[in-house]
């Protein structure tokens, strides 16, 4: 038995035997205290030390004791959430508040009979007088669900596209294609001035089937990805996904893509974008300027832009990016001051503390509003945030929420390598990745999930 699966056998044997939730300090509800927080009570939160720290907890909970200053608020790192809060959970002493972040969580459906729902949070008014449930990003309270349960608020916000350098765009005069054929237009001019269109590295050459999927989803619609996601036969077959892979294919074909990706490793492929400027476009997630902080090149201007449409027709419009929430924090049931950890987390989705997350990480929050047009000086948090907001409501998400065939365990590296590197055509390409969806879906060992979109 593995160490993921002994520790949900014990939670859930835990959680089986079952135990009271204690009462904990009262206080009484008003409407800057909704949910009760006893003035002389004592808050204890554990956050994973990632790399955004733990300062951002404890600046919260400054902000907490200005409001109400008998409470003590106690913020402690973690490098292992599972080790560290395994035995407090069985033990019935788990911590007010946590992050269930990191290489080794604890598996949140496994434990989700002894968590605190969210539900009146989110209800409930940030410190600004806004309702929770309006401050922030749509789909955060989706992606924060298990079941019918709604146990995770998820804290930052990630969106994965088209990543580029402005500056070097506006050298050349170019613009930001937003259809498959803008693109290889441009890829033919970049050509000419010895650039390519894009480049790659092999351990992360999913970030192009990442690109590809989500311009067949804006062009095609959700039932894109809804079909692949749940192994329907002929999933890889609809028009779209056949028209945005032939579009790469031509790409390829034509020598817009920087040649060796499948022998480079991909921070040094990410560098040939960042800081050699030989290509034009990387896809990423929003965590691309901090991973390559110490090489990108001087005024690069780090952007990012939606994915393109096939057609200017398309189902959902340019404008719609995948973003979904990360960093999720949990309350136990069980945990003895639960009143502390939702004004505690209250307090966290409050502006002000959510400005200082983006100013000292560059990362955005799930509160909208919360960064300045200038992006705290980093253009891609300023581009990252516009793009969300441009988009409003057509937001999707199946990466960061693994709504898709990997979650399966199927893997694509070795035909996708092949592909990007041109010894595969789209149509061989495609036909070989169905062909790995038809026999997970064929095989009736395998647990299957109906993904909903």
């Amino acid at each position: 038995m593995g160490a993921a699966s002994a520790l949900a056998l014990t939670l859930v044997l835990s959680s089986c035997a079952g135990s009271a939730s204690p009462e904990g300090p009262a206080g009484e509800v008003t409407a800057d205290n909704p949910f009760g927080l006893a003035a002389d009570s004592s808050i204890e939160a554990v956050v994973f030390e990632g790399g955004y720290g733990i300062d951002y907890v404890s600046a919260a909970g400054e902000i907490l004791q200005e409001n109400f200053p008998d409470v003590d608020v106690s913020v402690s790192p973690s490098n292992g959430i599972a080790q560290e809060l395994q035995p407090r959970f069985v033990g019935g002493d788990p911590p007010d508040l946590f992050s269930n972040d990191g290489a080794a969580p604890i598996p949140t459906d496994t434990i989700i009979g002894q968590l605190e729902p969210l539900d009146d949070l989110w209800d409930a008014e940030n410190l600004d007088g806004v309702k929770i449930a309006d401050a922030v990003f749509p789909s955060v309270r989706d992606d924060g669900t298990y079941g019918d349960k709604f146990v995770a608020a998820n804290y930052v916000m990630t969106v994965i596209g088209l990543w580029y350098s402005s500056s070097l765009l506006e050298e050349h005069g170019w613009e930001v294609p937003h259809t498959w054929d803008e693109l290889l237009d441009l890829g033919a001019q970049a050509k000419e001035e010895g650039l390519y269109l894009f480049t790659f590295g092999k351990e992360a050459a999913n970030y192009y089937e990442w690109m590809m999927l989500d311009s067949a989803i804006k062009e095609g619609g959700l039932e894109v990805i809804a079909d692949i996601a749940n192994l329907e036969p002929d999933a890889w077959s609809h028009p779209a996904v056949v028209e945005v892979y032939e579009a790469m294919e031509e790409a390829i074909a034509a020598g817009y893509m920087m040649p060796g990706g499948a022998g480079t490793q991909f921070t040094q492929a990410q560098a040939q974008w960042s800081q050699d400027q030989g290509a034009l476009f990387y896809p990423s997630g929003s965590w691309i300027e901090n991973e390559m902080k110490d090489a990108t090149a001087p005024g690069f201007d780090m952007t990012v832009a939606p994915f393109p449409t096939v057609t200017s027709d398309s189902a959902l419009p340019y404008s719609a990016v995948q973003a979904g929430a990360g960093v999720p924090f949990e309350i136990p049931a069980d945990a003895e001051n639960v009143a502390g950890a939702k004004e505690l987390l209250r307090t966290m989705l409050s502006k002000e503390a959510a400005s200082h997350f983006s100013e000292t990480t560059l990362a955005p929050t799930i509160v909208k509003d919360t960064v300045p047009a200038d992006g705290f000086g980093s253009t891609a948090l300023a581009s990252t945030m516009s793009s969300m907001e441009n988009a409003g409501d057509d937001i999707f998400n199946w990466v960061l929420s693994n709504k898709y065939f990997q979650y399966y365990g199927i893997d694509h590296a070795v035909p996708l390598l092949s592909f990007l590197s041109g010894d595969m055509t789209a149509k061989e390409y495609l036909a070989e990745v169905q062909a790995m969806s038809d026999k997970v879906a064929a095989d009736a060992s395998v647990d299957k999930v109906e993904f909903t979109f």
